[in-house]
């Protein structure tokens, strides 16, 4: 592979891991063909893009990126395989979904919203993370009880203010 290649593929790795934000590497040396294959079509079924790249171009990319974690470039030894999704625990969902028929892919690092997961004992931990609209849905609906309080409470004292202070007083 010549240089020019090599800068390319770096330059467009950095690219993603900008503009996905986070990313899992895992371990899949010693996976058959036809597991390496199944793999395949299941990230590209859950939208989860997955690359196969040498740990040097892969430490250049992440360097190029703006990640600096000495944890993460500790882990870039053996395969690697990268993974990018848009949701943050769809790869963490995955890997634990095909450890159910084996030991691999095994975790060897993640790196979400700026923080780095490493070793295999995190993906339970990231798993149980919640996804961006997870998030926004649980505070949307925080938000929404107060006010269904108020308004129950408006409805149920015939819309007068006695009616609400009485609502109100027997609430509390």
């Amino acid at each position: 592979m010549r240089k020019e290649e090599k800068q390319e593929i770096v330059q467009a790795l950095a690219e993603q891991i900008k503009s996905y934000g986070n990313f899992y590497i895992t371990d899949t040396t010693d996976l058959s063909v036809d597991k390496v294959n199944d793999i395949r079509r299941k990230c590209f079924e859950q939208d989860i893009i997955i690359k196969v790249v040498k740990n040097t171009l892969i430490k250049k990319a992440l360097i190029e990126a703006g990640v600096d974690s000495e944890e993460i470039f500790g882990t870039l030894k053996g395969a690697s395989t990268l993974m990018f999704s848009e949701t943050a625990n769809a790869p963490a969902k995955l890997i634990q979904l095909l450890r159910k028929s084996g030991d691999k892919p095994a975790l060897k690092a993640a790196y979400i919203q700026e923080t780095a997961f490493v070793g295999d004992d995190q993906v339970k931990a990231l798993v149980s993370l919640k996804s961006k609209e997870e998030l926004i849905a649980d505070v949307i609906a925080a938000l929404e009880s107060p006010a269904k309080n108020v308004i129950s409470a408006l409805s149920s004292g015939g819309n007068t203010i006695a009616g609400l202070v009485k609502a109100l007083e027997e609430r509390g």
